[in-house]
C-alpha cells in the first residue's frame, strides 16, 4: 500500500456557512474563531476587503468570503464571525456567516469542481464533497486572503 492510500491521509475541515451555502477550509490553517469586530475601512482596496481589525497588536485584513465569491456584499450582524486564518505567510480574517461544524475527509470523499469553474478568472474551489446528503465546498484558502503593502 502506498502512503497516500492509507487512512492517515484523511483530514479534518472545518465548515461554515456564507450565504447560505456550506464551505469547509483544511483545519490546519484556522488560528482562532472570533465574533464579529467592526473593521477600520481602507482607501484603495478591492470591494470584499471590509477593512481591517487589531487582533491582539496585529494589523489584520478581514475579506468578506461572500463578496470574494462575487455573491455581493454580506449585511453584517453581531451574529456574524471571523474566522482567522493563517496561510504560512500571512494572517487575514475571514467574514462568514457562521462556524458549523468540523468533518473529516480522505480523498475518496472529494470530487473535482467542475470544468466550468475552470473558465474564469479566480478560482478558490479546490473540490466539493457530499457528506450526509448536503455538499460541501473546499476553499483554497491562499487564494482568498490578502496582503497589505
Amino acid at each position: 500500500m502506498r502512503d497516500n492510500e492509507s487512512q492517515g491521509d484523511d483530514r479534518q475541515y472545518i465548515t461554515f456557512i456564507a450565504n447560505g451555502q456550506e464551505f469547509a477550509s483544511n483545519i490546519m490553517a484556522i488560528r482562532e474563531i472570533r465574533g464579529w469586530t467592526d473593521t477600520t475601512a481602507l482607501p484603495h482596496v478591492p470591494d470584499y476587503v471590509r477593512g481591517v481589525i487589531n487582533l491582539r497588536g496585529m494589523v489584520l485584513p478581514v475579506v468578506d468570503l461572500k463578496a470574494r465569491l462575487g455573491l455581493g456584499m454580506t449585511e453584517v450582524t453581531p451574529k456574524h464571525v471571523i474566522i482567522v486564518i493563517n496561510t504560512g505567510t500571512r494572517q487575514s480574517g475571514l467574514l462568514v456567516d457562521a462556524v458549523s461544524d468540523i468533518i473529516t475527509l480522505g480523498a475518496e470523499d472529494i470530487q473535482p469542481p467542475p470544468d466550468i469553474m475552470h473558465c474564469g478568472g479566480d478560482n478558490f474551489i479546490d473540490g466539493i464533497a457530499v457528506r450526509d446528503g448536503r455538499m460541501v465546498t473546499l476553499l483554497g484558502i491562499e487564494g482568498l486572503t490578502v496582503t497589505l503593502n
